[in-house]
């Protein structure tokens, strides 16, 4: 987002994200596909650019 000039404020005024699904970015808490998808589409990126699979511990 740094990279892109996008800010959280922006994600909210101008792209109508919730604040409970930033915090739930910020927090690593789960989102939806759809979030994630827009989130690549605001950023003009792959999904690689944005998430990395991190196996469980079990």
């Amino acid at each position: 987002m740094r990279r892109k000039g996008i800010t959280t404020y922006a994600l909210i005024k101008d792209y109508s994200f919730s604040r409970g699904t930033l915090d739930s970015l910020k927090h690593d808490r789960n989102i939806s596909t759809a979030t994630l998808n827009d989130l690549c589409s605001i950023l003009s990126c792959k999904v690689e650019d944005v998430i990395v699979y991190i196996p469980d511990k079990t």
